[in-house]
């Protein structure tokens, strides 16, 4: 059984007892998250697919750790101009386990 869903902008697809790493919400390690936004669950029956969203569905979490991502190195290079920028960056995020798909 598993569910896609929608937070802050993103499609996620979680399984129960999966750990997934959305973007930064902000919340406490150990709380509960309920997501309401689901496009589609799947259960042993069949597929339900939403229009945007499914009626009723929900995915609960639990917040399990925030922190932030590997540093990622943006360079950018124009030859023979004697350009060069070199950026960083490192993205913010909040893992949570999932603890229960209802749909």
């Amino acid at each position: 059984m598993y569910a896609i869903f929608e937070s802050g902008g993103r499609q996620y697809r979680a399984e129960e007892n999966g750990v997934i790493r959305i973007d930064k919400l902000e919340v406490e390690v150990g709380d509960k998250v309920t997501f309401d936004k689901v496009l589609a669950v799947n259960t042993g029956e069949g597929l339900a697919v939403g229009a945007p969203y499914v009626e009723g569905a929900k995915v609960e979490a639990q917040v399990v750790e925030t922190g932030r991502a590997r540093k990622i190195i943006v360079f950018k290079y124009r030859p023979k101009s004697q350009y060069k920028r070199i950026r960083g960056h490192r993205q913010d995020f909040t893992a949570v386990r999932v603890t229960g798909i209802a749909g």
